[in-house]
C-alpha cells in the first residue's frame, strides 16, 4: 500500500508541475512561488507617508528555451532619485512557497515571505515584514484568467498592506524606516511583457490600511505574434478599503474596468454587483524612472516602461449608488509600459533613466 500511495503522490506531483508550467493555477494554488515559466517576477514597494519616501525592489527569474536561467534585480527609491539594476547569473526559485535567491558579479538578492535582502554594488535594501495583509480569495489577481494555460502574462497582488522595517542605502542616501506600509505582487508568463501595458499602486492614504492596485494590457495565448485571434485587452483593479474589505474589478462580463492611459494620466472606471469605482491619477512622464524589462531569450535588458513613484492618485468608491470611501495619495506608483515610449523617454534624457525635476 505504501508503494501504491507513493506512486500516486509521484504522479500527482508530476501533473501539478506540468500544469503550473503552463502558467495556469487552480483555485487555492500557490500563486507566489516560482513556476518555471519563461518569466517569473516579484515586486515589493514600501511607502512611508510620514517622510514622503518610497522604496522598491524587483526580481525576475528568466528561463530561456535554451541555456541556463538568469535573473534581473532592481532597487529604487524616491525622492532620492536612486535606481540600480543588474543581471545575475546564479538564480534559484522554490516552487513551494516564496524563496528566491540570485547571485552574480554585481551583487546578490534573497527574499522570503518574512524578509528581503538585496545588494547591487553600493546600493542595498534590507526589509523585514510583519502583519502582512495577504490576498484573501482562492483565485488570484488575474481571477478566472489565472486558470487559462499559456497566457503571456498573469498578475497577482498578494500583499495589500502590513508593516515593513529596514534600511535603504545607495552610498549617498541612507533611509532607516520602521513600520512603513508594504505592498507586494507576483507576475509571470510565457511570452514576456505585452507590447503595451499600464500599472499602478498606491498606499499613503489618510487611512493607513487602504490600498489600490491595478494592471492592464493585452493578453494572448502562446508566444507574441502567434494566435493573434485569441487575444483581448484586460484591466484588473483591486481596492482594499479602510475597513479591510478586498474588492476586485476586471472580469469583462461581470465586473468590467475601462482604462484610459496616456500623456501622464491614468483614468479607470469599474463596476461589479453593488459597487462602482473611479480612479484618476497623474504624474509627469519626465518625473518617472525608465525601467528595464528582460528579453528572456536574448539574456539582455531593454528600456521597457516609465514608472513614477510620487504620483497623485484619487479613488472614489460607491456602494449601491452611494459614496462609500474617497482617498487621495501622493505616493502613487504609476506606470506606462511599452518599449517605444520607454526608448523615447530615455532618448530625451540623453540615456539617463532617472526622474528629471527642477
Amino acid at each position: 500500500m505504501d508503494a501504491i500511495g507513493g506512486l500516486r503522490r509521484t504522479l500527482g506531483e508530476g501533473l501539478r508541475r506540468n500544469w503550473r508550467a503552463t502558467g495556469a493555477e487552480l483555485p487555492g494554488g500557490d500563486l507566489v512561488a516560482a513556476r518555471g515559466v519563461s518569466m517569473d517576477g516579484w515586486f515589493w514597494r514600501i511607502s512611508d507617508p510620514a517622510s514622503g519616501r518610497v522604496a522598491l525592489a524587483l526580481a525576475g527569474l528568466n528561463t530561456p528555451r535554451q541555456g541556463e536561467p538568469w535573473g534581473i534585480v532592481g532597487i529604487a527609491a524616491d525622492p532620492a532619485r536612486s535606481l540600480t539594476t543588474a543581471t545575475l547569473s546564479s538564480v534559484a526559485g522554490d516552487e513551494r512557497g516564496l524563496r528566491v535567491s540570485m547571485r552574480g558579479d554585481e551583487g546578490h538578492f534573497r527574499a522570503t515571505r518574512e524578509s528581503l535582502q538585496a545588494r547591487l554594488g553600493s546600493t542595498s535594501l534590507e526589509l523585514r515584514f510583519d502583519r502582512l495583509d495577504e490576498w484573501q480569495g482562492r483565485l488570484g489577481g488575474s481571477d478566472v484568467f489565472g486558470m487559462v494555460p499559456r497566457l503571456n502574462q498573469y498578475w497577482h497582488p498578494w500583499v495589500l498592506g502590513g508593516s515593513a522595517s529596514g534600511v535603504f542605502d545607495d552610498g549617498s542616501t541612507r533611509w532607516e524606516f520602521d513600520d512603513a506600509q508594504v505592498y507586494a505582487e507576483k507576475n509571470w508568463g510565457r511570452g514576456g511583457f505585452p507590447v503595451q501595458w499600464w500599472w499602478g499602486q498606491a498606499q499613503g492614504f489618510a487611512e493607513p490600511t487602504a490600498c489600490v492596485a491595478f494592471g492592464g494590457g493585452r493578453i494572448h495565448l502562446g508566444r507574441p505574434g502567434r494566435d493573434a485571434r485569441l487575444s483581448t485587452t484586460v484591466t484588473a483593479l483591486v481596492v482594499r478599503t479602510p475597513d479591510g474589505e478586498q474588492l476586485r474589478f476586471g472580469n469583462p462580463g461581470t465586473s468590467p474596468v475601462v482604462a484610459t492611459v496616456g500623456d501622464g494620466h491614468w483614468r479607470l472606471r469599474g463596476r461589479r454587483r453593488g459597487w462602482r469605482v473611479e480612479v484618476d491619477a497623474a504624474a509627469p512622464l519626465e518625473e518617472a524612472f525608465v525601467l528595464p524589462v528582460p528579453l528572456v531569450e536574448e539574456r539582455a535588458l531593454a528600456p521597457g516602461a516609465v514608472e513614477a513613484q510620487l504620483g497623485h492618485l484619487e479613488v472614489r468608491l460607491f456602494r449601491d449608488g452611494r459614496p462609500y470611501w474617497q482617498g487621495i495619495s501622493n505616493l502613487a506608483a504609476l506606470e506606462d509600459g511599452g518599449r517605444e515610449l520607454a526608448e523615447a523617454q530615455l532618448a530625451q534624457r540623453a540615456g539617463n533613466p532617472l526622474p528629471r525635476r527642477d
